[in-house]
């Protein structure tokens, strides 16, 4: 029985983790990112057609992992396809995050698997990008797999591990170009957890099986030059995916200026985040548990491969953090990477807290903290994803679509069927800076919709108009200047106030009054 409880323990820690990562996935309105990511899906889908983009949506894993849940439901087409499809993919990876765990068995202790797997479970950074459809989720579980086989491999010297490790570098490259920065962390982590155990870098290269490491490297790039070059029928992709370096070091060195922030900014968004009127949202439990959890792996010689393998992952976590704190760029998502290895290391802490207390009424004190703490970031996680998904208070709300969007969406619906053209009703959306997403995606089953960054004059005004306050101007002049008398139609505000795009950013809908007319005639008021 005693056998049995641990598993039983971690069962249960993976149910919590599919009742906080499955439900209600098309509850929150899609992120401007996500519905880009889901209209370059529907091009691999519907077309059978990817083209890797060095610029843009970031590497091609993210994409052809979707087509599985599309054809598990039989969806053919993007229309048919909806934000569950989508969402189940990181929702997936997430999940596979806590039972990745069972790998590192003979690397970390029952009690470290156990608390590491509770804390990926809860914490809210990791459910609500577990909800989300970019890559980020994925980029954390090959990253681990790379880690934990990288060490198996070095440790046992069999082809397996070098296979799984080559594996999950290639998975790694084509999911997110920012792997490299992970790469780069690793390297540098190994040579200090070489020095710290006094083996010497040249003896460690000499017990380092190379031929099964090439190995694992020539499937590391045949998987990566698998997926950018669309399975070899677009061989640009191969090169595309290095020069597209120079981009993202551009980004990095703050070419970005709408994702610049301070150095701290990262442990703000985990650490304190209070609105007047709202709760406040922490993650400082982790954070605070891994400061014991840093002292009990370096206090330790690391003779034994436990040892080793910790501070491996702590060196690699602290190494992280600084490029990434250095870096001016800055997104919420990002510090998944390294806040992963906090997560490992705060369960070490806890672990090792018990370990030092050896009193009854110090444990029960103990246990009764750590589970309060544990329920505080359950309560959070399901708050923040169910209930304040799409908030402006929520910390992982980053440049997020309001909620209100929706009443944008379910008046272009009611309009358009009563209308008899329905999904055929011509619709213009004018936007600066191509500001109109996710309505790309929302529209998708609309087959004349027009997307401009300005009013074109020369064109028709669409029965229908969606665009901003800013244009008020433009827009009159296109519907009341530029036609010449008796081919002016008036147009009817749908809304009296603007609906949000985003926090601070209103779109308007503006509809042919012929339409308007009839959408009127068929209200149930």
């Amino acid at each position: 029985m005693q056998r049995f409880t641990p598993y039983a323990a971690f069962a249960l820690i993976v149910l919590l983790a599919l009742a906080l990562r499955l439900p209600r996935l098309t509850q929150r309105p899609m992120h401007t990112d996500e519905a880009v990511h889901a209209i370059k899906f529907g091009q691999l889908l519907q077309d059978q057609f990817y083209e890797y983009d060095p610029v843009e949506y970031h590497g091609p894993t993210l994409v052809y992992s979707t087509l599985i849940p599309a054809w598990l439901q039989g969806q053919k087409k993007l229309a048919e396809v909806n934000e569950q499809t989508l969402r189940l993919v990181p929702a997936f990876f997430g999940i596979a995050l806590v039972l990745i765990l069972l790998l590192a068995t003979n690397l970390l202790s029952r009690p470290v698997i156990l608390f590491a797997a509770l804390f990926t479970t809860i914490s809210p950074a990791f459910v609500f990008y577990s909800r989300y459809y970019i890559m980020e989720m994925m980029l954390v579980f090959f990253t681990f797999l790379v880690i934990v086989t990288g060490y198996r491999f070095i440790q046992t010297k069999k082809l397996k591990w070098a296979m799984a490790t080559g594996l999950g570098v290639g998975l790694m490259h084509a999911t997110k170009e920012t792997c490299v920065i992970a790469w780069f962390a690793m390297a540098a982590a190994t040579l200090l957890t070489i020095r710290a155990a006094g083996t010497g870098l040249r003896a460690s290269a000499k017990s380092v099986n190379w031929i099964y490491a090439g190995c694992g490297l020539v499937l590391a790039f045949l998987l990566s030059a698998s997926f950018f070059s669309s399975f070899f029928s677009h061989p640009r992709g191969i090169i595309d995916s290095i020069t597209t370096y120079a981009t993202y070091f551009r980004r990095g060195a703050g070419g970005d200026s709408a994702h610049l922030y301070p150095w701290f900014q990262y442990f703000k968004w985990l650490l304190f985040n209070k609105y007047s009127g709202y709760p406040l949202w922490t993650e400082a439990i982790i954070l605070s548990l891994s400061v014991p959890g840093f002292v009990a792996i370096f206090i330790k010689k690391p003779h034994r491969s436990t040892n080793r393998f910790l501070q491996l992952i702590g060196h690699y976590t602290l190494i992280l953090t600084l490029i990434y704190m250095i870096m001016p760029y800055k997104t919420p998502w990002s510090m998944l990477g390294f806040y992963h290895g906090y997560i490992i290391i705060a369960a070490v802490g806890a672990s090792s807290l018990f370990t030092w207390v050896r009193f009854t009424f110090p444990r029960i004190i103990l246990s009764l903290l750590l589970a309060a703490g544990a329920m505080h970031l359950g309560w959070q996680s399901y708050q923040l994803n169910f209930k304040y998904d799409a908030h402006w208070s929520n910390p992982y709300v980053y440049a997020h679509t309001d909620a209100d969007f929706f009443r944008l969406l379910e008046g272009i619906e009611q309009i358009t069927s009563s209308w008899p053209q329905g999904k055929y009703t011509p619709i213009e959306v004018v936007c600066p800076e191509d500001d109109y997403w996710p309505l790309p995606w929302y529209l998708r089953a609309y087959s004349h919709v027009g997307y401009f960054n300005a009013f074109d004059y020369a064109l028709p005004a669409g029965a229908l108009i969606v665009t901003k306050p800013i244009l008020e101007s433009d827009l009159l002049k296109k519907l009341y200047d530029v036609p010449p008398p008796g081919q002016r139609h008036m147009y009817i505000p749908h809304f009296q106030h603007g609906v949000l795009l985003r926090y601070g950013v209103e779109m308007d809908l503006y509809v042919r009054k012929d339409v308007w007319d009839e959408w009127y005639r068929q209200s149930p008021w």
